[in-house]
């Protein structure tokens, strides 16, 4: 798989942010946070056993950076370590970014992701009726909905004309409706990082990337970082019904983040979240390239109300969460016959990018057939106990 280099995985200003991961690290037979710096990777382990104690400092960032630890490698080697297919099990190698977070996802969060899930949902899984529809409901509904407040009078008086048109649907709920769609995207520590496989299942024949930017959030429903994430999809299951949307999200390998978690600072903020363009690309192994780009600042919630929807007195999280922010990316470009739009096939290279959060690096495989996840949480935890961490 084609990584890069540093410089092309790192934010554009290299290491100027304050930078964390998880690496695997061979001498201690397990996980260990670390920091990233320009003079090398630092392990964190021996102050914060896990990344989410480190998260979960009254300042994050100050904690990481006044924190010294055992130099792991230079950041360099540590990448072209991760690929599976060059590495040497006696160096270490990067992980997804988190550890204990919950890893949860809000989804319908801009428009046209919108009113592609309508598609799907009244094409039921089927990519061949998806066009049609597109542009019957594009007709119907207008694509201008961008100004819409979900759970305003407007949208409630949108609803109601929808209704009586017969083309309501619970996509539209929780688009512009007052409650988000906020759900567990995956299982704690099955999430992979950058230079792994992501994977589909074999039975899905309509599939695509979600390029997303993903916060990391405290106990407390602090928001103190971010990082990139790709929130796979199989568009056919969830197309079928939306109570299939377990096996539409959860499975081996769907679920990547990284390359490394920003903490916020002084030069790293929410706000700068806010207004992130996120770039997706596609390289095929047939030759077929496709490039996207999803705009932070069309998101339909802002983050910080996705966040109090996610954790208050209703819900709590004692270990935080990271939380993906949906994406309006929905490729309907056609990639072999025509009507037939996008899906995924075997050896694609998916990159996803952010100007302040570096790249994420993924080759797509059948789900069946990535790396099984086994280390766990019983694992973790004998791991960090027999090192003294606990």
């Amino acid at each position: 798989m084609w990584i890069g280099s540093a410089e092309q995985t790192l934010p554009d200003d290299g290491f100027s942010g304050t930078l964390i991961g998880r690496v695997w690290d061979p001498a201690s037979d397990g996980p260990s946070p670390v920091a990233v710096r320009e003079d090398g990777v630092f392990d964190l382990s021996r102050d914060f056993a896990t990344v989410r104690d480190l998260c979960e400092m009254d300042d994050p960032a100050v904690a990481a950076q006044s924190t010294s630890g055992r130099r792991l490698g230079s950041f360099d080697e540590i990448l072209a370590n991760t690929d599976t297919s060059s590495r040497e099990s006696s160096r270490p190698w990067l992980l997804s970014p988190i550890d204990l977070q919950t890893v949860k996802a809000a989804g319908v969060t801009f428009v046209v992701s919108m009113l592609e899930r309508v598609i799907e949902e009244r094409a039921r899984g089927d990519v061949s009726a998806a066009g049609d529809l597109r542009e019957r409901i594009l007709a119907e509904v207008g694509d201008n909905l961008a100004e819409l407040r979900p759970g305003s009078d407007e949208a409630q008086r949108l609803k109601e004309i929808l209704i009586t048109e017969g083309l309501w649907s619970q996509y539209l709920e929780v688009g512009i409706g007052p409650d988000a769609e906020i759900f567990t995207k995956a299982p704690t520590l099955s999430s992979v990082g950058t230079a792994v496989s992501v994977g589909v299942l074999g039975s899905s024949t309509w599939n695509n990337p979600e390029p997303e930017v993903a916060l990391i959030v405290q106990s407390n429903g602090r928001i103190v970082g971010a990082t990139l994430g790709n929130d796979v999809n199989l568009r056919d299951v969830e197309g079928r019904s939306a109570l299939l949307l377990p096996k539409a999200k959860d499975n081996n390998g769907s679920c990547a983040l990284g390359p490394l978690i920003r903490l916020f600072d002084s030069r790293f903020t929410l706000d700068t979240v806010r207004h992130l363009t996120v770039r997706l690309e596609i390289d095929g192994p047939d030759g077929f390239h496709l490039d996207g780009v999803s705009e932070m600042s069309a998101i339909s919630r802002d983050p910080s109300e996705l966040v109090d929807q996610l954790i208050g007195p209703h819900h709590q999280y004692p270990d935080g969460a990271a939380l993906m922010l949906g994406t309006m990316f929905a490729p309907v470009a056609d990639r072999g016959a025509v009507g037939q739009g996008f899906t995924h096939k075997y050896g694609d290279i998916v990159r996803i990018s952010a100007s302040s959060l570096g790249s994420l690096v993924n080759e797509v495989k059948q789900s069946e057939r990535c790396e099984p996840w086994e280390f766990g949480l019983r694992a973790l935890m004998t791991n960090l106990a027999r090192r003294g961490l606990l």
